[in-house]
This record gives structure tokens, sequence and C-alpha cells, in this order.
């Protein structure tokens, strides 16, 4: 891989991430802690970004690959992961794999809690 585009991924990263502390932050000061609502927004907005931006690439502009990684893998992946996961979604259902769609969805939201699940107890009992 080019070093430019490494660069490009790498500076997108630290903007998405140092967004979605802030955006993430204010809404938990603007909405409370009760529910996760910092996640919730950033993985909307990333969401929508990624759809705006791909469809806009697709139709109306041939950005460069830096520019395209700086943006999309970079800037919406260090501001929210979920964006990357909607993109896969909304591939596999253009191109008319439904089920295939909603076996990913499936699998992703409850292999990745079961993950994050099966880590907290496998550090509780070690440390246990």
């Amino acid at each position: 891989m080019k070093l430019s585009l490494l660069l490009a991924i790498a500076a997108g990263g630290a903007v998405g991430a140092l967004g979605r502390h802030y955006v993430a932050g204010q809404a938990m000061r603007l909405l409370g802690h009760g529910f996760p609502w910092g996640t919730l927004l950033v993985n909307v907005l990333g969401s929508f970004a990624m759809g705006l931006l791909i469809e806009v690439f697709a139709r109306y502009l041939s950005p460069s690959q830096e520019l395209r990684a700086f943006l999309v893998v970079g800037t919406l992946g260090g501001f929210t992961t979920f964006s990357s996961f909607s993109l896969d979604v909304g591939l596999l259902h253009g191109r008319g794999e439904l089920g295939l769609a909603a076996l990913y969805v499936a699998l992703s939201v409850c292999l990745s809690i079961g993950a994050l699940f099966f880590g907290f107890w496998l550090v509780r009992s070690v440390s246990a």
C-alpha cells in the first residue's frame, strides 16, 4: 500500500475519532447518561454521511484514492465503524442479496454483542 494512502487513512482516522469524541460528549451532556445517545448519534450520523459520500462519489465525483480513503476509511471509520457495517448491508441489498444482508445484520449484531460479553466474562474469570 502506498505511503500517501496510509497517511490519508491515518489523518482521516484522527479527524473522525476527535469528531466522535466531541459529538458523543455533547450528546451525553445534552441528553444525559441513562442511554447511549452519543453512540447512537455517531452511528446514525456516520451511516448517513457514508450514504451521502458513496452516492456522490458514484454519481458525480471521481475522487482520488487518497481522498476516498481519507473520507471513507479514515474519517468515517474513525467516527464510527458502524458506517462501514451499514455500507456492507447496503451493498448486499443493492445486489439483491436480501437474505445474505439479513444474515449479515443478525450475525454482526449477535456475534459482536456475544463477543463483548465473552470478553467481559473472560477478564472477570481470569481476575477472580
